[in-house]
């Protein structure tokens, strides 16, 4: 059980990487002012837990109703998150794409999109969600740990959005980037842990 709430906590800790959500958040609200900024945080961060708890509760019903095996989807997710890893260890990742970050520009609110989804509980959080879920594999506790590392993980994010500004520019550009590169290779470590304990399930 341990081990299994450090995995959880982790890897929602690199998938969902505070200290990086802190700069975009302050790009996507230029001069906006505080107050504005506290609510947008908070619906943000409130829409994204959501939706995500929501994944986790239906995710596995989902699963057994398509036939898809666990170890098939450690593998798949551990793929995934691979993809993500590598792009943040090596600098590259993008949270949005172009389009999507001009959308946001023209919009007035932008705390469902794109700060919520896909920001905030993107693809690489929704496989999180649903590999950890499986792990879980039914048991209440283990269900509870997973919701408390998801929680843990949101206030993380609530409270960098909150201090985006000075957290910026405290750590700045560099210091940031260089926090998420590091996420980035422990990422990559749980998510080669993931495909070969998937790929040993699947030959067993």
């Amino acid at each position: 059980m341990p081990e299994f709430a450090v995995t959880a906590l982790l890897t929602f800790l690199v998938i969902i990487d505070p200290p990086g959500l802190a700069p975009v958040f302050v790009a996507l609200m230029g001069d906006h002012p505080g107050e504005n900024a506290a609510r947008v945080a908070r619906k943000a961060v409130a829409v994204a837990g959501v939706t995500l708890v929501f994944f986790a509760a239906a995710g596995g019903p989902l699963l057994n109703y398509l036939g898809v095996s666990l170890d098939a989807l450690r593998v798949a997710g551990g793929i995934l998150l691979f993809g993500i890893a590598w792009n943040m260890a090596l600098g590259q990742r993008k949270r949005q794409t172009p389009e999507e970050a001009a959308d946001a520009h023209e919009r007035e609110d932008v705390s469902v999109f794109p700060l919520a989804i896909p920001l905030i509980a993107g693809p690489g959080a929704f496989a999180s969600v649903l590999v950890l879920t499986t792990e879980a594999n039914g048991r209440l506790a283990y269900f509870g740990i997973l919701l408390g590392a998801l929680l843990s993980v949101l206030m993380l994010s609530y409270l960098s959005l909150r201090v985006a500004g000075r957290l910026t520019d405290a750590l700045g550009r560099t210091g940031i980037n260089v926090v998420t590169r590091v996420l980035g290779i422990v990422l990559a470590a749980l998510a080669v842990q993931l495909v070969a304990d998937g790929t040993l399930g699947l030959l067993g």
